[in-house]
This record gives structure tokens, sequence and C-alpha cells, in this order.
């Protein structure tokens, strides 16, 4: 697990403290590190999730985002700096002296009871009144709208089901923070966006700040109020899914989350006029033809379509560029048809679009995470 910090306070002494973080701070990172041997996990976060807000941490596997989960709910224990819910220190408090729950990719649920009574456990375990289980659990099955479904095993239920019962189970507890682990990472396609609004519409209803890890960029982007990129252990950028997408701060946000082409170097100074690193997203870019005008507030680059890739709404088409480089453009198919969008393989092109949609970059340590030995695949 790690070693924890050290300090002069006594636990329950810190455990009593809290500190100023700001209006509405649900959850602070102060500085934490986590090593796991020689690996270092997280590296030094320093980050704030406001009160109320839905909250993602993004990243590849290994990037440190799970690792930071598992120290929010005590799972873990930092190598270095402090953790902070609700204003107060809980860096050395156990799980259960916390306020918040976890919802898990797996469920976790009990198979030999109904959804009523897995969703009354924990309150059972907190030894709540029976009168004050019973009309909780009814509003969080409401809630989760599965008021119909109280008296059935989690093995009569669909994969949906059983994830909403995770939720209603954790919803009960009404916790400060609710932590939710890539819940939707076992279900197929549809239903998955289907429960990413459903989830958003729930954390809205309830108004609990939620704390969502995943490695799903259009997950993160459909759902978040604000997300934080992970990479390397690192946090590279935090903001609306807005921010993040249309103004990227690094290479590596700019690559992972939604499609872009990073340009620097000779290509870059060729297309743009100078070598500094900039990203363009290929849905900014047109295809033109070769003769065609091109305006002073425009940049162009002229090539040949390498490979054309239909995808029913759009169409992919990767150029090699004169000179050297390559850039990828998305081009809606309004009017064009899957034979018109490949007979445009070969031809040379120019590509246009507004300069303004440059956007600046820092090189990034790269696109791969570290080795997280406590987070797999996550």
């Amino acid at each position: 697990m790690g070693g924890g910090v050290t300090s002069t306070q006594t636990p329950t002494e810190r455990s009593a403290a809290r500190i100023e973080t700001g209006p509405g701070v649900a959850v602070r990172f102060e500085g934490v590190v986590k090593r796991f041997g020689d690996v270092v996990a997280v590296d030094g976060v320093d980050l704030e999730v406001r009160e109320g807000e839905f909250f993602s941490m993004l990243g590849p596997s290994g990037s440190g985002k799970t690792t930071c989960l598992r120290l929010i709910a005590g799972f873990e224990a930092p190598t270095e700096g402090r953790v902070f819910l609700d204003g107060r220190d809980v860096t050395d408090l156990a799980p259960y002296e916390r306020d918040v729950n976890t919802v898990f990719q797996d469920y976790a649920l009990f198979p030999h009871m109904t959804v009523e009574e897995n969703v009354e456990y924990g309150l059972k375990v907190k030894k709540v009144p029976k009168a004050e289980r019973h009309r909780r659990v009814v509003e969080a099955l409401e809630m989760v709208r599965l008021a119909d479904l109280g008296d059935r095993k989690p093995s009569q239920l669909s994969g949906g089901q059983r994830q909403r019962v995770a939720l209603a189970r954790a919803l009960v507890n009404r916790p400060k923070v609710l932590l939710l682990d890539e819940p939707l990472g076992a279900l197929d396609l549809k239903l998955r966006q289907a429960m990413q609004i459903e989830l958003k519409q729930i954390q809205q209803a309830v108004g609990l700040t939620f704390i969502y890890v995943t490695h799903d960029q259009e997950e993160a982007l459909t759902m978040s109020d604000r997300l934080a990129v992970f990479n390397h252990g690192k946090v590279e950028q935090v903001g609306t899914p807005a921010e993040v997408y249309e103004r990227p701060a690094t290479a590596f946000v700019a690559g992972f989350v939604g499609t872009s082409n990073v340009l620097e170097g000779e290509v870059a100074e060729r297309i743009a006029g100078s070598p500094a690193p900039f990203t363009i997203r290929p849905e900014k870019i047109h295809l033109a033809e070769l003769d065609a005008p091109v305006r002073p507030d425009e940049c162009t680059a002229t090539g040949h379509v390498r490979e054309v890739v239909y995808i029913g709404a759009l169409t992919k088409y990767i150029v090699s560029l004169d000179g050297g480089g390559e850039l990828v453009v998305f081009q809606q198919n309004l009017t064009t048809s899957s034979m018109e969008a490949l007979q445009v393989r070969g031809r040379p092109v120019r590509l246009v679009w507004n300069r303004g949609n440059n956007r600046p970059v820092e090189r990034a340590q790269g696109s791969e995470g570290s080795e997280d030995p406590e987070e797999g695949d996550a």
C-alpha cells in the first residue's frame, strides 16, 4: 500500500482541523504524491473539485486517475501531501470515517439479496431505524427509476438496471461525495450512452458532488461540468469540456481528448510561420480545389488524399502534405454519398482553415501513462 506521510499532529487532531479551501470546495489535493515501490503513480497533484459538480478524471490506463480516486476514498494513503474533504483533512482517516461512497464497474451486489435488501444493507449496518430505512430505500429506488423492481434479485436484472441498483445503494447513504470508478465500462455502447445521460440527470437532481473516473473521452465530455486530464501521474489540464476540447493546453490533451493534428518544426513554420507546436482539430479544416483562393486570415497547405474512411455521418480524410507532414480532416456528409467520398482518394487537394483555430500547445511527456500497479486497465 505504500507508506503514509509524517506529521506532528495526531490523526484525531488532524481530522478535526479544517482549512480554508475556498467557497464550495468538496475535495482538495495538496501536493499529493503516491509511490508504489519505485513507481510514481501520482506525481505532485494539486486539485480542487467544487461542491455539487460532476467532475471527471480522464486519462489512459496507468495515468494515475484511479489511484487518485482511491486516495479520496481512503483505500490508499498518499506518500506525500494532504487530502481534504469539505475543508477537513482526511489524509489519515479510514474509509469508513470519510463521508464518501464508491460505485464500482462490477456493481458488487449481493446475489442472494433482493434489490431492496441490497440498497438497504448499508443502512442496516449503520443501525438506521427500520421506518427510516424503508423511506430512504423507496426514495433511492424512485430516484434511479427502479421503484417497481425492489423484490427482484440481481440475476433478474439487465446490466443497466444492476448499475442503477449500485448507484441507489450508494446514494441512500447520502454521502457528501460520490466516487464512480468506470461504472459503465461493462455495458454495451448504446446502453452506455443512454446511462451517461441518465447519470448526469440523477446527479443534477440530487445535487451531490460526483467524481467520475474514465478513459473514455466521449463519456467525460458528455457528462462533466469540469474534467481533469491525467498523464504520467500528473494533471495536464483542468477545465470545462469545451475549454479542454477547444483550447487544449498540451499536445497530449489535444491528441487524447478527441482527434487532433499537432504540427511543429518545419511543417508548422511552413504553414503558420513559426516552428512552435500548435494543434488544429480535423473538423476545422476544409478540402478545397488546388486553385481555391486563400484569405489572409486563413492557413493553407497542399497535398494529396492518401486515405479515405467513410463513417456514415462524416468522412475522415488523411492527407499527405507536399513537403512533408500529414493532416487528418473530418467533413460532414451533408450531401456527400459514400461513393463520392471514396472517389477523392489519391486526388491533389488544398486544405484551408481559419488561422484563429490554431491552438498553441506545450509538448507533453508522451501519450502513454506510467505503469501503475494499482490501476490495471483503468
